[in-house]
């Protein structure tokens, strides 16, 4: 047999192989496609009904039914809101302020938010029945630079009433360009009267680490660490490199909303020893479960040390003041932290809503997690009224005065009962006296707060 009617021979089997499979797969694709399709559909029925076994859905049934064959104004209502609805009511019914689920316009206007060029007065709001309430405050924000304080409820917007709406549709209210103004009404739980504050929308930018001396022996330095940005550890170390022969520093964590946990972790190996546990993420899964540690630094800061934290303070900062207070390595002046030790990681449904869920919780290095235990500081301070002064006048509009706000200095008593700590725990010559026996020597500053307004 000559090789070219064997070349026809090949090529002729070749091409009938391929026409048999393409009509085979036009004859048998439905059915085979059918059957992948009802295994999958039976598998997530499976698992539907699994999940069933656990928990009794007959009463959402029955009421669902009710509401549909017996409610008068259903027509105006979309099946769809109820389904949102009852997903929202079973994730505020785990009593998680962090957990969270957001229909598909709440979803969306999330989103613009992070794309748009529109600011505002960079202040975290939740809401209230008369409007949104205030929940913390950025560092170097125009809500800061303006005294919007935590807890103050926003009742109106440029004379537009915020009651009894979406947060994302109070929130379109206060934000917008840059550079624009709003006027805002406020209700503040010790005026009389409704505050109206004009703010300035704008841009910030805070500096990671801000650092100064103060004292007239040269002997205490100052770090404010605003953020734990990608950079802030490398920033903090600079700072305290400057400092190494100081022999005490205050660190301030006041409106430092965290960020990064490595940063964390890389700033407390500036004072943990090697390979010391900082912080453990803990999940349901508790194969997933992770320590982080102390990284190896060749030196390690042995000075005095005070904290300084306040209601905005969360996350990374919480982690830092904890992890040095577990250890004994530092004094901590503050009022109550913001009370956010857990992880969140958002799921996505396929119409573009979101669950934003708590998969996780930190721990101290002994053990510890403030949503169950509360650490209180060694020494509390609050403001007063008086250290802002003329606030009153400057704030309200019965203020009658010319002046401005600038023509006044806020006097920072946290700052100034650090400094005061830290000078007398610096006058104990023993490197390695412990705190508690520090407050017993000075018992003057376990009781350095009155109970007054509670002022951030």
């Amino acid at each position: 047999m000559s090789e070219k009617y064997k070349n026809k021979i090949s090529f002729t089997l070749f091409l009938t192989s391929v026409l048999t499979f393409f009509l085979l797969w036009i004859i048998f694709a439905e059915p085979i496609r059918n059957v992948i399709v009802k295994n999958s559909k039976e598998t997530a029925t499976n698992n539907i009904i699994n999940i069933d076994n656990n928990l009794d859905l007959k009463k959402f049934w029955e009421a669902y039914f009710l509401v549909k064959n017996h409610y008068y104004d259903l027509e105006w209502i979309k099946k769809q809101d109820l389904v949102d609805w009852a997903i929202n009511w079973m994730i505020n019914s785990i009593w998680d302020k962090h957990s969270q689920f957001m229909n598909t316009k709440e979803s969306k206007s999330f989103n613009d938010a992070l794309s748009w060029d529109f600011e505002w007065i960079w202040a975290i709001v939740e809401i209230n029945d008369l409007g949104v309430k205030i929940d913390r405050i950025f560092k170097w924000s125009p809500a800061k630079k303006y005294w919007l304080l935590k807890d103050d409820i926003l009742i109106e917007a440029n004379w537009e009433s915020l009651k009894n709406l979406e947060l994302r549709e109070a929130v379109d209210k206060i934000k917008w360009l840059a550079w624009t103004d709003v006027l805002l009404k406020i209700l503040r739980s010790w005026e009389v009267d409704i505050l109206e504050i004009n703010v300035v929308r704008g841009k910030i930018n805070i500096p990671t680490v801000e650092t100064k001396e103060f004292d007239e022996n040269n002997e205490i330095a100052y770090i404010a660490l605003n953020m734990y940005g990608q950079n802030s550890a490398y920033d903090f170390k600079k700072a305290l490199f400057d400092f190494k022969y100081k022999k005490g520093i205050i660190i301030d964590l006041r409106d430092n909303w965290g960020w990064f946990l490595h940063s964390a972790v890389e700033i407390l190996s500036n004072f943990i020893e090697n390979w010391k546990d900082i912080v453990e993420v803990r999940e349901k899964d508790l194969s997933k479960n992770t320590y982080y540690k102390s990284v190896w630094y060749s030196d390690k800061y042995k000075w005095k040390i005070v904290i300084l934290i306040n209601w905005n303070s969360a996350s990374a900062s919480e982690i830092t003041a904890w992890c040095l207070k577990d250890y004994n390595k530092a004094i901590l002046v503050w009022i109550n932290t913001y009370w956010k030790w857990s992880v969140q990681e958002p799921f996505e449904f396929s119409d573009w809503s979101q669950l934003k869920l708590t998969i996780a919780k930190w721990f101290t290095p002994k053990w510890v997690n403030i949503d169950k235990d509360w650490i209180k500081p060694d020494i509390k301070v609050e403001f007063k009224k008086e250290d802002y002064l003329l606030e009153e006048c400057i704030l309200s509009w019965r203020c009658k005065s010319d002046l401005k706000k600038e023509d006044f200095e806020f006097y920072d008593r946290q700052l100034e009962v650090s400094k005061k700590v830290l000078e007398d725990f610096i006058k104990f010559k023993t490197s390695n006296i412990t705190i508690s026996k520090f407050l017993e020597k000075k018992p003057e500053y376990k009781n350095d707060s009155e109970e007054i307004i509670n002022i951030d």
